[in-house]
């Protein structure tokens, strides 16, 4: 379905320096995946996990590793992206508690609920707000009552000033990062165009009017943000 498809292209050129390319940002990286194995730490022995836009299979595999009962299931439009996340997942013996699907969420088909649900760094390509009111709402349809699901996102009201000393900070981070200058100088253009970056309140708003209690905001880096909240029942 178009509601779900973004105008990033993970090519085989940039899915093969993918992680390459993010290496520096390893310390936000780790620290988010350190708190959210504390957020589903109470999870099932054998609980069931949905990674929704799954890339190359960072956090898979850092939850795969921290629970070694748990079954997930990787799903990743771009073909690139998840053949290096099922390579990296061969080299690591986890590929056998992993089922991967090549597509967007509403392909995926019918299968028992899931304990909990993952999306890192995925909601903000989606700029309309049905379309995300409808993305939340799929997320949650695939969820058994009661089930967690971690947003991570980019977010920002673009309207303050906070917003504008925050994206200084932001555009010297990319740029310790090796982020090339002229990409960097784009980036003020392409968070209003082709980014969604939506205040805190809107995206906890939508999350609670698409099936989820109150989310739990629980990690914060610069203009990332991870919130956690459990299925309505």
């Amino acid at each position: 379905m178009q509601n779900q498809k973004t105008s990033i292209v993970f090519d085989q050129e940039r899915a093969a320096s993918y992680d390459q390319g993010n290496a520096k940002f390893a310390p936000i990286h780790e620290t988010l995946h350190f708190l959210m194995h504390a957020v589903l730490a109470g999870l099932p022995a054998d609980a069931r996990i949905l990674c929704v836009g799954a890339g190359t299979g960072l956090e898979l595999l850092s939850l795969a590793q921290a629970f070694p009962q748990w079954q997930f299931t990787a799903v990743e439009p771009a073909a690139p992206m998840l053949e290096i996340c099922r390579q990296k997942a061969e080299e690591s013996d986890i590929a056998s508690r992993i089922t991967f699907h090549e597509g967007y969420l509403d392909s995926l088909p019918p299968m028992d609920l899931f304990d909990a649900a993952t999306c890192l760094f995925v909601s903000h390509f989606l700029l309309l707000q049905e379309d995300i009111s409808r993305f939340f709402g799929q997320i949650a349809s695939r969820l058994r009552p009661g089930g967690y699901f971690v947003n991570a996102t980019l977010a920002s009201d673009q309207s303050t000033v906070q917003y504008d000393q925050l994206l200084e900070t932001w555009l010297r981070l990319l740029k310790f990062s090796g982020m090339p200058i002229e990409q960097i100088e784009q980036l003020p253009t392409l968070y209003r165009q082709e980014v969604a970056l939506r205040p805190l309140p809107e995206i906890e708003s939508t999350m609670m009017s698409n099936g989820f209690n109150t989310p739990i905001l629980f990690f914060q880096a610069l203009h990332i943000y991870a919130w956690y909240a459990q299925r309505a029942i």
